[in-house]
């Protein structure tokens, strides 16, 4: 079984203005309501592959129950950890070529529930697979993250990690399956102010590898993707169009990157279709339905480096 863990969910209200203007009544033009959240967003995106993959993390309040009642309609498997408070709401506005972003810290989380967590991830098999992606809420120390990459040593389930936490490179002497830094992240986990080149960004990765991780995704935007493995370097170029919303972009392109190495095993398909899949997210205010996915890898390019 694939699980995905979110541990500060939210919900996310994207919304649209013609103007928008400091201490004045602004009415959108559009806006829509997700379930959200890094991993959930992997566990929509699986679905629309025909993947099943069953969601956990902390849920509370009206905003919780939203967020578990689309999941479940959507037929994706829950089993989060009910808490106090109430799950955050983010607001994204766009106006013009400007995006705003407001992001909340969401309910504090208790020992207890934490631990509840844990003993539920404690039940995972070398059979199953866990993604856990984005921030912590409140109460939570990111030793967490090292935790669960020690259990999924120990229980043998295969660990996908989109976290920007330093405690990261904590995780990889117990060989992830995979971790995907954007380009930023990737020369901060290693104290570096900026990789410019491409050899750079390569360097930079397989450090990472040789610290520990099994795989390296690079979500780098619109300039594309870079993945490297102890055989692998393939960079994808990104396809263009007007970008909407990046919120969930990366998110896409992990879920799709990794479904379709489940469903074909094909590194360099994989890379194209996630790299177009991350594309088509921006190019919509939700998640791509990958409708247009055949249209976009016609733009994609791919470089091969021989290790």
């Amino acid at each position: 079984m694939i699980y995905t863990c979110t541990m500060n969910p939210a919900i996310d209200l994207f919304t649209e203005f013609e103007h928008f203007s400091p201490f004045v009544v602004n009415r959108s033009i559009y806006e829509d309501y997700q379930a959200n959240g890094k991993a959930i967003n992997i566990s929509f995106m699986l679905k629309k592959m025909n993947i099943e993959s069953t969601a956990t993390g902390f849920l509370g309040g009206f905003t919780g129950e939203y967020i578990e009642q689309e999941l479940v309609r959507n037929s994706i498997n829950v089993n989060f950890i009910k808490v106090d408070g109430i799950t955050r709401i983010n607001t994204f506005i766009r106006s013009g070529e400007l995006e705003y972003k407001a992001v909340n810290k969401g309910p504090e989380i208790n020992q207890n529930e934490q631990e509840a967590l844990l003993q539920y991830i404690k039940t995972f098999t070398n059979k199953d697979m866990l993604f856990v992606s984005g921030s912590l809420p409140k109460g939570v120390k990111d030793e967490i993250f090292v935790t669960i990459a020690e259990l999924s040593l120990k229980q043998g389930f295969s660990l996908i990690l989109d976290i920007s936490s330093d405690r990261l490179i904590d995780c990889l002497p117990f060989h992830p399956y995979l971790i995907k830094p954007n380009d930023e992240e990737l020369a901060h986990l290693l104290g570096i102010p900026q990789l410019e080149s491409e050899q750079e960004l390569v360097k930079a990765a397989q450090q990472l590898l040789d610290k520990g991780a099994e795989r390296i995704l690079v979500s780098r935007g619109e300039k594309g993707a870079l993945y490297v493995d102890k055989g692998h370097v393939l960079w994808s170029t990104a396809p263009k169009g007007k970008v909407v919303n990046t919120a969930c972009a990366g998110d896409t392109m992990l879920a799709v990157f990794v479904g379709k190495m489940i469903q074909t095993g094909d590194l360099e398909e994989a890379l194209i279709c996630a790299t177009a899949a991350g594309s088509s997210t921006a190019f919509t205010a939700g998640l791509s339905n990958l409708e247009d996915i055949p249209l976009l890898r016609e733009q994609i390019q791919l470089k091969k480096e021989v290790i």
